[in-house]
């Protein structure tokens, strides 16, 4: 059967990486990030005069869902020509949005496809290490606003996608060391070659 995988979780805990180590592991996967979007949104910041925050109201009322809406049409897409789309990004608000995640369901089991949504588990402490390490222009605010920011973000398991009946829906990839990453990372991939 086809798939759609999105990794998610807040910024910072690993999505990247952990995403990019799958697809090189996956047979017959797309690999989409929505980072691949930002210089379309710097320009649409450039253009509109504003300067670039990816906290402003600015992206939030015209950039921020039509970046995701473009990574799941792609997605949709890829779908059509192969079997598994892997999806690095976010999805902060829509995972925990039970009619957004079951509208996505409808469009991928339109397409012969289900979805998959690996959780990166990740202490926020860590995250903000990982933050101060990669120094990028979209955690400065994160960084100076820290305790202001931290309230904002929902690091908990979104365990209302976990359907008893189905194993793979919903995985937890645990994150805050070195040796979690290589267990989990064993342990999702196992999950899928048994598929």
């Amino acid at each position: 059967m086809k798939r759609m995988i999105l990794v998610t979780s807040p910024p910072a805990c690993g999505k990247t990486y952990i995403s990019k180590q799958l697809a090189k592991n996956l047979r017959h996967v797309v690999y989409l990030d929505k980072d691949t979007l930002i210089p379309l949104s710097k320009q649409i910041f450039r253009v509109a005069r504003k300067p670039y925050d990816r906290s402003s109201d600015f992206f939030e009322e015209n950039i921020r869902d039509y970046e995701y809406d473009v990574i799941l049409d792609l997605a949709f897409e890829a779908l059509r020509y192969d079997d598994t789309v892997l999806i690095n990004a976010p999805f902060t608000r829509e995972i925990r949005d039970k009619d957004y995640i079951d509208g996505l369901r409808g469009k991928l089991k339109a397409l012969g496809a289900k979805l998959v949504v690996i959780w990166v588990v990740t202490d926020p402490l860590v995250c903000r290490e990982r933050m101060l390490r990669r120094n990028s222009d979209r955690d400065t605010y994160k960084i100076n606003h820290w305790d202001e920011y931290i309230k904002t973000v929902d690091f908990s398991i979104p365990s209302h996608l976990d359907d008893p009946a189905v194993k793979d829906d919903l995985i937890l990839f645990y994150n805050s060391s070195e040796a979690e990453y290589v267990k989990s990372m064993h342990d999702v991939l196992e999950l899928f070659e048994d598929d």
